[in-house]
């Protein structure tokens, strides 16, 4: 069975790290990735939001100059939710949990294996071929579920709250879908993690609880008093609607 995906894969790579960088690409390559490589953040900002040039996925450092990465992060997610892998010097905490919040779709400290970058690339490519492939799908009546004025769209894999589309990285989007699903019903941790497929989540890390936290405001929501997610203690996440 090869280990080359269907087609090319479009990866912009940004990092000051230019042996890495080669590193990265030399392993990719045959693989059936095309990487282009960029080393500021401001080059990475115009690279990554530059229409004619539609990215798969993108690989970010934190530390780069002329602009950090979480704020590179900021940019590209103001025109674009293209996956993002962040990459962090030591994998602390802090930074992952900051890249979360401002949109990544996952991370990587700087000492992953070449392994464990494929299966995480894979990981986000997949999600993100899946959302594509729901737009495009045509046919059968697209399947919602409407909790007061949030309309999510589980075929097309969108959300509008009243006539305002809510944009939503695929992590908060199999969030979103899974609460609401289960609307009224408790949704454990472990049980959201497992429903976040293709992803190499531990059930203690904090990630969850991020993305929770995000996607909230995305839902105009507060936690002290929740319109749309409410917070079960000692249990996880129940979805509950306004009144």
């Amino acid at each position: 069975m090869s280990d080359r995906p269907e087609g090319r894969t479009r990866l912009l790579m940004i990092d000051d790290d230019r042996k890495l960088c080669r590193l990265v690409t030399t392993y990719l390559q045959p693989l059936g990735f095309d990487v282009t490589a960029v080393h500021t953040g401001p080059e990475g900002v115009e690279r990554a939001t530059t229409v004619e040039e539609p990215w798969h996925a993108i690989l970010l450092d934190v530390m780069l100059p002329g602009l950090d990465g979480f704020e590179v992060l900021k940019r590209i997610r103001a025109k674009s939710t293209v996956p993002v892998l962040m990459l962090t010097a030591r994998g602390d905490e802090t930074d992952r949990i900051v890249g979360l919040e401002v949109g990544a779709d996952d991370y990587l400290p700087k000492t992953f294996s070449t392994r464990e970058l494929l299966a995480r690339l894979r990981a986000v490519l997949r999600r993100s071929a899946a959302t594509a492939a729901a737009e495009k799908s045509a046919g059968a009546p697209p399947t919602e579920v409407v909790i007061g004025p949030l309309r999510v769209n589980l075929d097309a894999r969108s959300a509008v709250m009243d006539t305002t589309p809510l944009v939503l990285t695929p992590v908060e989007f199999d969030l979103l879908a899974s609460l609401a699903k289960a609307k009224g019903r408790v949704k454990t941790r472990e049980a959201l993690l497992d429903e976040c497929r293709d992803r190499n989540y531990d059930v203690f890390d904090r990630s969850i609880d991020v993305h929770i936290s995000s996607l909230r405001k995305k839902l105009g929501d507060d936690a002290k008093e929740p319109k749309y997610i409410r917070t079960v203690r000692s249990a996880g996440y129940m979805m509950v609607g306004p009144e």
